[in-house]
């Protein structure tokens, strides 16, 4: 009974803090492929996918309600991991105390379930758990597999003396399986389920036999991850191969005559091994079986590829690409073992294997894998990034920067290692280790520093004498634990292993290769788009057993000065209170996500400001998920396509643009697949063939897709291959056509240029690049061109010249370059004025109980800079009025708030704007905001500059300086006299406080 009270509550918990909606990162595309059975992103989700579909049948049609249900999966699955968290923790607890057969009494009983409750709570209301429990995310799901799991060996511990106890291991071999389908982390527990299993079957238990168990289990766990889920769709390809290049067969029957045989294989073993009498055999061949039987989801992959799904990642509908979607080939290898460092440079390229892809009625060469020949490498690089990755030189200056490397200083073993242990092993687990049972400062990213508060762990015993910002003491992420869960958790670890050191070495395997042994395999290298908590909570778990059991250890204590009962209750309340009641009390402000709708109307936002059939060109996971979701889901602007430049480089992503999708017509792309396919046309060199001017940028495209030899030159390799013979492109403006298009109104037709000309910025043409240079040959002004504005420039493809603001996005409009724009954005402000102040939804910004660090520093800022460019285009095109509605409209949605020195600048702007505006109430108000949180970061920064502390934000103290100074002024001259005269007192103190610091 107490196991499903603790269900109750959790799940309660969960409910009641649940998103009403989309939540950001992969959340979108997991509720869209869920909702349409559609194929996610690699290594493929199907088991979540189908799951989430039967939550979402729930909303009964209303879609709006749609990821409500598939959170709510989340939710209760999250409730089960903690009842079966307190299953365990009373069956290890029981051995603990001598308690096996269940019969415990009295006090035993009230310090078994006493340990359970404190244990199980106590993981309930951690940071990492609590936040994947309350969105559409698959590691609720795999928490709850590996609760299975585990909770499943110890009642085949507790029952394997008994005639069919092996039930169990058959069981948990199908848990494993199923969780293939929802995400591998649950495979990291086979070690320590092995040892489970070694430990009761085997009598003589010894330093040797036990390392040998221990290897089998790495050999199992690796038979499981690289043999039965790889290798198995690695012979399928090949045999499928055989059957369709060979025999003349069709695609997939070579996949299906090898299944077929693989299952009678098995089964012909089961049968031999029952006829032969070997149980061992028969166990070890059931388990396959039945690991089989849960990886089996997998066929949905292909078989809703081959459907042709909106959401259709790597389109893996044959065994050889499912195979490459299966193992992440398109992200490349992480070296583990051997590899380069940073400053290894390339001396070769070697040919690997060929790379096969459907064709029209076989497999077809796409070239060979490539592998490059470096001229060093080291043992376990740990400080790895190669020039080929996009991201060589940000990951090279943060290794610099970590580790304070000069420029041409090339690492050694002892960088390599201290990186290792202080931001892959410290930085990047043991934060969040320490965040869910020590306590955490705030919920900003802090990847960079081990000294700044942001993203930083705090026990707040000594936070008194550090004089934290306002900011951080009233954030609603400031949950200090005073380390008691850590503490109470210690004091568990230490009791078990000196009671039951077999059983504490079991948990510590869970804790470790759920947690370090991830680390050492992912080998991060340098910054992640996001914290990788939730890659560890697995260990989390491992660790919150050990809570449990210290209500235990301190029952011994207690019981040194108090009776057994009274130690036994007194302990569970005490521990009770110290952890469970206090985890919750601080950590639930930071986790009631029940208000927010910042994602899906982010999303609506950027979908609204689209004119109609327009070609939107996302980016970054938090532009593109939720808007699929909006658009799958809900039916948002089905007419705009999406168009994601981190995927358009796949020729299979730029063939399903060529499709019709929703209500969009197909892309103006007229490439023919076998143009662009895998192999053919990768890159297109640039090669100065000094034309003179500017091109058209179609005579471009027809050059560079020609098959003339003409227009092709030949490599050193050999190869003769298509090249860019210039970077000047044009496209001819006729004005009627674009006017009567509705590109523009009538009014504006003597603003058209001529003719629009820009520069490619890069050297070669990737086929993203290509596909862009179609659809700007072919588009004809037919479909509006936009660019969500959160984009970098350097995916514009050098059209900044030519886009206007017009709400979330950016608009490709041929007007004239306006020499009055420089230094300000262009808009075109009617347009923005009508998406923004009548359409934009603010997802309950200003009330939202929880803003998360993308709500709090991406969107917060894209609010302010949109309000801010807005009201600037309009008092520029003379409308001063409704430059003043902007404002207000800005001031009425949005909370009054600076999360950090970027949006206080910027909200600065905004005050600038509505003094210009004559709204000398809302400016000032404005100021004192940014003037408050200034003065709180400066004051801060100062106590550290008087401690000799090294981690001073000097740009935070500049700019907010700048801003002081800029603020006395703008108030000064807008007679704000007695407010100019205490900023100005300010900036004088200040600028004498960080007279240092200035020079």
């Amino acid at each position: 009974m107490l196991g499903w009270l603790c269900f109750a509550i959790a799940s309660t918990t969960y409910v009641l803090t649940l998103e009403p909606s989309v939540s950001f990162w992969d959340c979108g595309e997991f509720i869209s492929c869920a909702y349409r059975l559609q194929v996610s992103h690699q290594p493929g989700y199907p088991l979540f996918a189908m799951l989430g579909k039967a939550f979402s049948l729930l909303s009964f049609g209303n879609n709006a309600k749609v990821p409500y249900f598939t959170n709510l999966m989340s939710a209760l699955a999250s409730g089960a991991t903690i009842m079966f968290l307190f299953w365990t923790i009373t069956a290890l607890a029981k051995k603990l105390l001598n308690s096996k057969d269940g019969s415990a009494e009295g006090q035993q009983l009230y310090l078994i379930m006493g340990a359970g409750l404190v244990g199980a709570l106590a993981f309930t209301y951690t940071d990492t758990f609590w936040f994947s429990a309350v969105e559409t995310i698959v590691f609720a799901l795999s928490s709850l597999c590996t609760a299975v799991v585990f909770w499943a060996i110890l009642k085949w511990d507790a029952h394997a003396d008994e005639a069919g106890a092996d039930k169990w291991i058959v069981l948990i071999a199908y848990i494993v399986g199923l969780s293939i389908g929802i995400h591998l982390l649950n495979l990291l527990t086979i070690p320590a389920v092995a040892m489970v299993y070694y430990f009761r079957r085997y009598n003589n238990i010894t330093l040797k036999s036990g390392l040998m168990a221990f290897l089998i289990s790495i050999v199992i766990l690796g038979l499981v991850q690289f043999g039965i889920r790889g290798y198995t769709i690695y012979f399928a390809a090949w045999a499928d191969l055989f059957f369709v290049n060979t025999l003349g067969l069709g695609f997939g029957s070579g996949a299906a005559v090898f299944c077929l045989l693989l299952a009678g294989a098995i089964a012909a073993g089961i049968w031999y091994s029952i006829r032969s009498k070997k149980p061992m055999l028969n166990m070890v061949l059931l388990c396959l079986a039945f690991i089989y039987f849960g990886y089996s989801s997998f066929v949905y992959i292909p078989i809703r590829a081959t459907a042709n799904t909106d959401l259709n990642n790597s389109h893996p509908d044959n065994a050889f690409t499912l195979y490459s979607y299966l193992n992440r080939i398109q992200y490349g290898e992480t070296p583990l073992l051997t590899g380069p460092y940073f400053d290894a440079k390339i001396i070769d390229q070697k040919d690997g294997g060929v790379i096969y892809q459907k064709g029209k009625t076989r497999y077809e060469s796409a070239g060979r894998k490539s592998d490059y020949v470096y001229d060093h490498n080291t043992f376990l690089p740990r400080m790895w990034s190669t020039e080929s990755d996009p991201y060589y030189a940000q990951n090279v200056q943060f290794y610099k920067q970590w580790l304070q490397l000069a420029d041409g200083q090339s690492p050694t073993f002892a960088d390599n290692m201290k990186w290792m242990f202080s931001w892959q092993m410290y930085q990047m687990y043991f934060r969040y280790f320490l965040w869910n049972f020590v306590g955490r400062y705030n919920e900003m990213g802090g990847q960079q520093s081990t000294e700044d508060l942001n993203g930083n762990w705090t026990s707040g015993i000594f936070d008194g004498s550090k004089h934290l910002p306002k900011s951080i003491k009233q954030g609603t992420n400031y949950a200090p634990l005073y380390a008691l869960p850590f503490v109470l958790g210690l004091l568990g670890a230490a009791y078990h292993f000196k009671r039951k050191k077999r059983d504490a070495l079991v948990i510590a395997l869970l804790f470790f290769f759920t947690g370090i042994a991830i680390v050492l395999y992912v080998n991060q290298n340098s910054l992640q788009p996001r914290e990788r908590d939730y890659s560890y909570v697995g260990s989390f778990y491992a660790f919150a057993i050990w809570i449990g059991l210290g209500v235990i250890a301190l029952a011994e204590i207690a019981r040194l000065k108090l009776n057994a009962k009274f130690a036994a209750i007194g302990s569970f309340a005490i521990c009770m209170l110290a952890v469970p009641v206090l985890l919750a009390f601080k950590e639930w402000k930071g986790h009631d996500r029940s208000t927010k709708m910042i994602a899906h109307d982010m999303a609506y936002n950027f979908l609204i400001s689209c004119p109609k059939n327009a070609i939107l060109f996302t980016y970054g996971d938090n532009d593109t998920y939720s808007l699929w979701y909006d658009q799958e889901v809900e039916g948002i602007r089905p007419d705009v396509r999406i168009v994601c430049l981190s995927l358009f480089s796949g020729d299979w992503y730029i063939h399903q643009m060529q499709k019709k999708m929703n209500q969009s017509a197909p892309l103006p792309i007229t490439l023919n697949f076998d143009k662009y396919k895998a192999g053919t046309r990768d890159v297109i060199y640039f090669n100065d063939a000094k034309i003179p001017g500017s091109v058209e940028v179609k005579d471009v495209f027809d050059f560079i897709t020609s098959d003339d030899s003409r227009t092709k030159i030949s490599y050193q390799s050999g190869d003769v291959l298509n090249y860019l013979p210039t970077k000047n492109f044009k496209l001819t403006i006729n004005p009627d056509e674009v006017v009567k298009k509705g590109v523009v109104t009538p009014q504006q037709k003597d603003k058209l240029a001529g003719a629009m000309e820009w520069k490619f910025a890069g050297n070669y043409v990737t086929k993203d690049n290509l596909a862009m240079i179609d659809i700007m040959a072919h588009n004809n002004w037919d479909r509006p061109i936009c660019f969500t504005t959160t984009m970098g420039p350097d995916n514009m493809f050098g059209l900044q010249p030519y886009l206007y603001k017009e709400g979330f996005v950016y608009h490709l409009i041929p007007f004239k370059n306006d020499t009055a724009s420089a230094g300000f954005t262009k808009t075109n402000s009617l347009v923005m004025y009508d998406n923004v102040v009548n359409k934009f939804k603010f997802g309950n910004y200003k009330k939202a109980k929880y803003l998360d660090d993308v709500s709090l520093t991406q969107f917060y800022l894209t609010m302010e800079f949109t309000f801010s460019d807005l009201a600037q285009g309009l008092i520029k095109d003379g409308h001063r009025d409704l430059a003043l509605n902007a404002i207000h409209k800005f001031d009425e949605q949005m909370p009054d708030i600076n999360p950090d020195i970027d949006t206080a600048t910027h909200k600065f702007f905004l005050a600038e704007t509505a003094y210009n505006l004559g709204d000398k109430t809302l400016a000032t108000k404005y100021v004192k905001g940014v003037a408050g949180f200034i003065s709180d970061q400066l004051d801060y920064n100062y106590n550290l500059l008087k401690d000799n502390k090294p981690n001073i934000d000097h740009r935070t103290v500049q700019l907010g300086i700048q801003l002081l100074n800029s603020m006395a002024d703008t108030t000064r001259d807008n007679n704000e006299m007695e407010l100019s005269k205490q900023l100005q007192a300010q900036l004088k103190d200040y600028g004498k406080k960080f007279a240092v610091l200035m020079r």
